[in-house]
């Protein structure tokens, strides 16, 4: 609990709560008058007034230039979010419909795209996903197949059922044959295990061994070195057009500086890789973040696991003025389902 939600009584916890849920639904300040009918508190006009100056000095509600009514800073809303929301699981039925959208046996990428879009069509504002890294996952099945001069293509089978074609270049020219040894090398004994398990295996080898194998070894090293290590695309954003009609983020310079980030996706891929090792959900609320881009927004992230490891992290980000009592809970079993959807032994180390 805040400092600030220490010094509020009831009463004041009670309308700083009716303040906050009428200014989301209605987006416009909120007057005593008005909360006087609608907190259902038996007290004057005069009184909640007065309570409101006190929230106002508090810093948790601030005055409009052109508005009598009141609405909530930051620090109103991280009050709220901490001390005062009342957050309830989503129901049955939709955690079925979720379920519905990341079929069993689609590949990674496949799933981590619905999701992305189904954050932000379950939210209404922007669905984010951070990818896993490709060395987090063991490999079902390579080949490699020569293209031209030092050029090679890999194609691999991911125990995730994820199937990628990757080209790269390597220090001197392979032969067919040498290719397909080192392809059958690598499936006969290191199926099913991960990039670092792979490099220390062949490493140790390596060093041990003054054979015939050597060469095939050498080949091997180099081959799943630019195979298995490849870059991946790091994060998946849904929705960012959803921002664009909303009354809280109007100003152009603002929603120009929010789009390139989402175009840019560094710093807002640093932030929810900050969040990988929290317990369930979190929330940044507007300079919370630390980004400027997002002052005036809110970001809500939850990692994911399977198999009790996790892989990442995925959330909505909208305007502080957002309904936390449905975000929360949106994110938090989509965050679940995901992790059930990656299904066992897919992830490395299972």
């Amino acid at each position: 609990m805040t400092r600030s939600s220490r010094q509020l009584d009831s009463r004041a916890r009670h309308l700083l709560r009716t303040l906050i849920a009428q200014y989301v639904r209605d987006g416009q300040p909120v007057g005593s008058r008005t909360l006087a009918e609608s907190s259902g508190l038996d007290v004057s006009p005069a009184t909640i007034r007065n309570i409101m100056s006190d929230l106002d000095e508090m810093g948790l509600v601030q005055a409009p230039h052109t508005s009598a009514g009141r609405v909530p800073t930051v620090q109103g809303y991280r009050v709220f979010v901490d001390s005062l929301l009342q957050v309830k699981p989503l129901g049955e039925g939709e955690i079925a419909r979720m379920r519905a959208n990341l079929p069993a046996g689609a590949g990674t990428q496949a799933l981590l795209g619905n999701v992305s879009d189904m954050l932000s069509a379950m939210s209404r504002f922007v669905g984010v996903v951070t990818v896993p890294r490709r060395a987090q996952f063991a490999f079902r099945h390579i080949d490699f197949v020569p293209v031209d001069g030092n050029r090679v293509l890999a194609i691999l089978v991911f125990t995730d059922n994820e199937v990628q074609n990757r080209l790269f270049e390597t220090r001197r020219p392979y032969g067919r044959d040498e290719l397909e040894q080192a392809a059958n090398y690598l499936n006969a004994h290191f199926a099913g295990r991960t990039l670092a398990e792979i490099r220390a295996q062949l490493l140790r080898e390596l060093r041990e061994t003054r054979s015939a194998m050597e060469r095939t070894l050498s080949a091997a090293v180099e081959l799943s070195e630019h195979a298995l290590s490849g870059d991946d695309e790091d994060m998946l954003v849904a929705g960012q057009t959803r921002l664009m009609g909303l009354q809280d983020l109007s100003d152009l310079d603002r929603l120009r500086e929010l789009f390139e980030a989402f175009s840019s996706k560094r710093e807002i891929l640093q932030l929810l890789e900050r969040t990988q090792k929290a317990q369930g959900v979190r929330v940044f609320i507007g300079e919370e973040a630390g980004l400027p881009s997002l002052g005036g927004c809110t970001v809500v992230t939850a990692p994911y696991a399977a198999e009790g490891q996790v892989l990442g992290v995925l959330g909505v980000i909208g305007p502080t003025r957002m309904a936390y009592e449905r975000v929360i809970p949106i994110v938090q079993a989509t965050a679940d389902v995901l992790g059930a959807a990656i299904q066992p032994g897919r992830a490395a180390g299972a």
